[in-house]
């Protein structure tokens, strides 16, 4: 289950956002990943807001990136080349564009940021 709506992502972003479902459902499931060890209370209101606008965060670091399904996949390379000079545009080597470096674990960086604020990173393993 997705942490934000498809009409609380649109009006996150401004804009009608195409494959908002599956999008937030992929972003969702990267928040996930991030929180794997924190302890939180989901009933609370200010939790639920940090977890939503992460998510809408998240999508809109995709979409940024040229991400458009959420897949994490980087963008097709395109370029062209004249003679013995080639010009790459897109992805960077083996698995990434240099967007996709600055990313922390899973998540754009001001989606961390929304889950920091609210102090939801930084929980390591606890045993109980």
């Amino acid at each position: 289950m997705a942490y934000a709506t498809v009409e609380e992502l649109e009006a996150y972003l401004g804009a009608t956002v195409a494959r908002a479902t599956l999008l937030l459902t992929r972003a969702s499931r990267d928040v996930d990943r991030a929180l794997l060890c924190a302890v939180y209370d989901v009933d609370d209101p200010d939790v639920q807001a940090a977890l939503r606008d992460a998510t809408c965060e998240q999508v809109a670091g995709n979409l940024d990136s040229g991400d458009t399904t959420g897949s994490g996949a980087a963008p097709p390379t395109s370029g062209f080349s004249i003679g013995k000079v080639s010009v790459q545009r897109g992805g960077q080597g083996a698995g990434g564009s240099a967007a996709q470096a600055s990313k922390i674990g899973p998540l754009w960086p001001q989606a961390w940021a929304v889950l920091q604020q609210a102090g939801l990173t930084g929980h390591g393993p606890q045993t109980w």
